[in-house]
């Protein structure tokens, strides 16, 4: 979808209709944070300016990860999230790539892939660790200098794996420390531990 008039501030329905949308879709990007809107005293949303600058070169592809299986069931909403970003910015998507993979895992076959492949000018993933744990800035500085980007549509990380990445990491260090048969095990005790203590704001217990 071409997205291509003027930016200007309009009513939320004004944008719905110049998108091509449902205002109820609309909406939904409103909420979702993806558009650059507010809502006025009276309860009038508007939206200030409905298209950001697109992508001058390459494909853009779409990139949705989770660390376990457990967590399965939300890469389609990571990708839907994905897709009305995309949409709400008139981004044409070329692909979509989901992957199963601790954000701490730096050997991610599909995202290397997506990194390696020249044709991809910008890649949208959610939050900052869906595509990296830590090193986001050597990641945008790199991709810059071939002239690409990555771009995430939420500027805060999400915690929603984040025990499940501290646990991998754990499993790892107990594996070189007690051996692997146990391991697993203490890993584990320590992942139930910190879930619980995290609803009360106190980990030390777990150390």
């Amino acid at each position: 979808m071409d997205i291509s008039w003027q930016s200007m501030d309009m009513k939320l329905s004004q944008y719905a209709k110049k998108a091509g949308v449902t205002y109820k879709t609309a909406w939904r990007w409103y909420k979702a944070g993806t558009l650059d809107a507010y809502q006025t005293p009276t309860g009038t949303v508007i939206v200030r300016d409905p298209v950001a600058e697109k992508p001058e070169t390459g494909r853009i592809a779409l990139y949705a990860r989770v660390s376990s299986a457990a967590q399965k069931s939300d890469l389609a909403r990571q990708v839907q999230r994905l897709r009305d970003y995309a949409a709400a910015r008139g981004y044409p998507v070329a692909k979509d790539v989901v992957e199963i993979a601790s954000g701490l895992n730096d050997n991610r076959p599909k995202f290397l892939k997506l990194l390696a492949d020249p044709s991809i000018g910008t890649l949208l993933v959610e939050h900052r660790d869906r595509g990296t744990r830590f090193g986001w800035r050597y990641l945008t500085t790199l991709l810059q200098a071939q002239g690409r980007r990555i771009e995430a549509i939420f500027p805060h990380e999400t915690q929603d794996d984040l025990v499940d990445d501290v646990v991998s990491l754990i499993t790892s260090m107990a594996a070189r420390m007690y051996g692997r048969r146990g391991s697993r095990h203490r890993a584990e005790r320590i992942k139930q531990c910190v879930e619980s203590l995290m609803k009360e704001e106190r980990t030390e217990e777990c150390v």
